[in-house]
Formats: structure tokens, C-alpha cells, sequence
């Protein structure tokens, strides 16, 4: 028998919700809950509201997907040239004490 096929879809997280789950607005724009697969756990890979991300779901259930990818720097306003000038600042602290 073969193994149920996943459909995959990109979309944007709207909203952390607790119990590591995220609401992500798909970009057909339907709107679910997705968790966090067990490789992100693994990585420590950090999922905030507004990042572009993957999402695998079964064709069965159409309202719950698990989170297996997200897209660097594709955040409005979070990426470019905000990111270094704050990690200099904290290197900068650090070097004071």
C-alpha cells in the first residue's frame, strides 16, 4: 500500500498560537492551524507572525497542515539592513562590560 500523498502549499503566519501551533493564511486564501514538524523542533528553527513558511497537509483534512519550512528574509519591514545593525549593537554591548 503506498503512503497517503501530502500536499504541499505556501502561505504566511497570521497568528502564534499556544501549544507550538500557528494560524497561516494560505495563498489560495484559506485560512488554517499548522504545528510544527519535528525536524523545526530539532533545528530550533523559530517561527514568528508574518514569516512566509511551507505547509504539507493530507487531502483528508484540509484544516490542519504541519509547518515544514520557512522562507528566510521574506518578512516586511524584518529583514535587510534592520537585522545587522542590531546584532552590532548587542556585539557592541557585550564588549563594554
Amino acid at each position: 500500500m503506498a503512503k497517503e500523498e501530502l500536499i504541499q502549499f505556501e502561505g504566511l503566519v497570521t497568528e502564534i498560537l499556544p501549544d507550538a501551533r500557528y494560524r497561516v493564511q494560505l495563498d489560495a486564501g484559506h485560512e488554517i492551524v499548522a504545528y510544527t514538524a519535528g525536524k523545526m523542533k530539532k533545528n530550533r528553527i523559530k517561527t514568528l507572525a508574518g514569516d512566509r513558511v511551507t505547509i504539507e497537509m493530507s487531502p483528508y483534512d484540509l484544516e490542519k497542515g504541519r509547518l515544514i519550512f520557512r522562507h528566510k528574509d521574506e518578512r516586511p519591514g524584518g529583514g535587510g539592513a534592520g537585522a545587522p545593525q542590531r546584532g552590532a549593537a548587542q556585539r557592541g554591548q557585550f564588549r563594554r562590560r
